[in-house]
């Protein structure tokens, strides 16, 4: 199910029509609008808590945009503009598709959403605490939004108990399937910054000295992502697999749309080894 909400998630990062919804409110530049937009659920917040929280950008990065976006745009004009531009973004994809799939797709999602735990997780719990919209669009969005930032933030915390910090991270995962310079200049992190966490995951036993991932890492981070989906389960165990299955069915449509939208390079949205998800388990 994390293709498919983060799917449609995305909308608000690759849509020019989310990018010109930004910029209506002041927030003109790709990252003024990520960084106002994605922040905005926890107030005029300034930097150090979103370092943290967002987990993997160099810290003067978010330092550039925090605190000073708040000075364009206060954070609940932040909170309109996205969903504007989200909801504009999804309405040129779903224009085709009946009221009657969009409501009972957005149904299921808010049920799931209505499942997260929270506790310990802060950009889950902040957008949980947002109110539903007022159309099924709005409230199809609002609801992957959710379910997004609260397997993140169980994301994170499985990182954080490897020990790596996040340009370590980065650069392993970079050493496995991503690339390199979309991440690194897409984070922030510098050629040297990139080149001495490499050495570093050599030291930890997570490289070869050829750069390749060896089985300790390999295993190491599969133990990640294994620890991410058991923290990400509770609200589809709620849905149930027949509930499940049928909201997949619905956001199918939906999410083919939305991923043409988003960069190879990216991974979000992608199913790891193929384009179309497996059946619900």
């Amino acid at each position: 199910m994390w293709t498919q909400f983060e799917s449609v998630h995305s909308v608000t990062y690759f849509h020019p029509r989310a990018r010109a919804a930004y910029e209506a409110v002041g927030l003109r530049g790709y990252w003024r609008g990520y960084f106002a937009g994605r922040t905005a659920p926890l107030g005029a917040v300034e930097a150090p808590p979103v370092i943290a929280v967002f987990f993997n950008f160099a810290p003067r990065m978010v330092e550039r945009a925090l605190p000073s976006v708040w000075r364009l745009a206060t954070p609940a004009e932040a909170l309109r503009a996205r969903l504007t531009g989200a909801v504009q973004a999804l309405a040129e994809f779903t224009y085709e598709l009946p009221e009657s799939h969009l409501v009972e797709a957005a149904e299921l999602l808010e049920a799931a959403a209505g499942e997260v735990e929270v506790a310990g997780r802060v950009l889950g719990a902040a957008n949980a605490a947002l109110p539903a919209g007022e159309y099924p669009l709005a409230r199809l969005w609002q609801a992957a939004t959710t379910l997004r930032e609260h397997r993140g933030d169980g994301h994170v915390g499985a990182l954080v108990s490897t020990g790596l910090d996040p340009v370590e991270v980065l650069a392993w995962r970079c050493r496995v399937d991503q690339s390199r310079e979309f991440h690194r200049m897409a984070r922030g992190w510098t050629d040297e910054e990139w080149a001495a966490a490499e050495d570093r995951l050599v030291d930890r036993g997570w490289l070869t000295a050829d750069r390749a991932p060896t089985p300790h890492g390999t295993d190491a981070f599969r133990a990640v992502e294994e620890a991410t989906d058991r923290a990400a389960a509770g609200p589809w165990r709620a849905l149930g697999a027949e509930r499940t299955e049928r909201l997949r069915e619905l956001l199918d449509p939906i999410v083919r749309r939305c991923r043409t939208i988003i960069p190879r390079q990216s991974p979000m949205g992608r199913p790891a080894a193929e384009e179309t998800p497996a059946p619900a388990r």
